[in-house]
């Protein structure tokens, strides 16, 4: 009898483990290599494409970070920048950067921060050039000597429509807007015993004002100068326009500082005599020269002396009625506080020099007046 075969299995000719379909179950296949490639690929491409993106926009930040808020060059062309009273280096350094002096203002800020003249920088009109290095336009504006002001002079006893049309001259404003400005005394600063009358109130001196003044903001800067001469010497607000007036006749009778506590007191003197020589009668010639508007020559004729003018005080007694020009410091000092002496007259002998006499009775007045007339035969047309 023949044996038993044994039974192939498909996969060959042994006999089939009963266990063998937990311990050899089929394996997947591995994933081929070029579809790991292509998954590499695909991930370095999106990589990138962000990197990419986030350089694009961050880019302009990058470059404005690292790039000089300076200009490095000494800059080209002109232009003007002004600095304006009260002007912080903040905002000079706005100024200099809208007009290209600097490229920015923080360089500014940083070169000032390195430099303590930065802190005598005065107002001013300056001239610079566009595109310069912020060191560079530091050194024009530490430098007085760059500087443009409008500067205008008032000299002592000038009548007010002089004073505006210097004022005009020098800074270019129209007369008629000093005239307008002039009108609004409130707005001015005038103290309230000047009644609305700005004459004898804009201080003389020389004014550096701000590039963009006004004409009313210049003005009640001269008024607040004679306010505080005014206060200096101990004058009360109710007592100022009569020392004002005073002052101005001081201002228009003397020529040397010495004469003009020396002219107050026989003004006062004058006043106070209701009878006598003068019989409250000042008789200034400046007075007079005040009522016909003349200048340029000493002594008044009879036709001015006849003027109507109630600021004539040949006719009429007593102060004028209001300042006759605008008086300097050293008048309104006399005025608050006159010298002491008995004189009822003064005249100026000799115009050139400004040398003047006083007298207490009409005979030595008389004697002065002489030497005033030989003055004038010797130097005609001077009187």
């Amino acid at each position: 009898m023949t044996e038993p075969q044994l039974e192939h299995s498909i996969f060959g000719a042994e006999e089939p483990d009963p266990h063998h379909s937990r311990r050899h179950r089929p394996r997947r296949p591995k994933p081929k290599r070029g579809r790991r490639l292509l998954v590499l690929l695909l991930a370095v491409a999106i990589v990138g494409g962000a990197v990419f993106a986030a350089y694009s926009v961050l880019r302009p930040l990058v470059t404005e970070l690292t790039a000089s808020n300076d200009y490095t060059g000494p800059g080209a062309g002109q232009v003007q920048v002004t600095v304006n009273d009260g002007d912080s280096g903040r905002s000079i350094g706005v100024s200099l950067e809208k007009a290209d002096v600097v490229k920015s203002s923080k360089a500014f800020l940083d070169a000032a921060a390195e430099d303590p003249r930065s802190a005598s920088i005065q107002p001013g009109t300056y001239t610079l050039k566009k595109q310069m290095a912020a060191r560079d336009a530091l050194a024009v504006l530490v430098n007085p000597k760059n500087r443009t002001v409008p500067r205008v002079t008032v000299p002592e006893g000038l009548w007010l429509s002089e004073i505006l049309a210097t004022l005009s001259k020098s800074t270019g404003i129209p007369v008629a807007e000093y005239q307008a400005a002039a009108k609004d005394t409130a707005a001015l600063g005038l103290p309230a015993s000047a009644k609305g009358n700005l004459e004898g109130y804009l201080f003389p001196a020389t004014y550096e004002f701000p590039a963009k003044s006004t004409a009313g903001e210049q003005l009640k800067t001269m008024v607040q100068k004679t306010v505080a001469e005014l206060t200096k010497a101990g004058v009360a607000e109710e007592d100022m326009e009569r020392t004002m007036i005073v002052a101005s006749v001081v201002e228009g009778e003397v020529n040397g500082d010495a004469d003009r506590a020396k002219v107050a007191r026989v003004i006062e003197n004058r006043l106070a005599q209701k009878s006598g020589p003068t019989k409250g009668f000042l008789q200034m010639d400046s007075t007079v020269h005040y009522a016909v508007k003349k200048r340029g020559k000493a002594g008044t004729t009879d036709a001015d002396r006849a003027s109507a003018s109630p600021y004539n005080t040949y006719r009429h007694q007593g102060l004028p009625p209001g300042p006759i020009n605008s008086p300097g410091a050293e008048s309104i000092a006399a005025a608050a506080s006159p010298e002491n002496g008995p004189w009822l007259f003064f005249v100026t002998v000799n115009p050139a020099t400004g040398e003047t006499r006083f007298a207490t009775t009409p005979g030595e007045h008389q004697a002065n007046v002489n030497l005033f007339n030989k003055w004038c035969r010797d130097n005609p047309g001077k009187c």
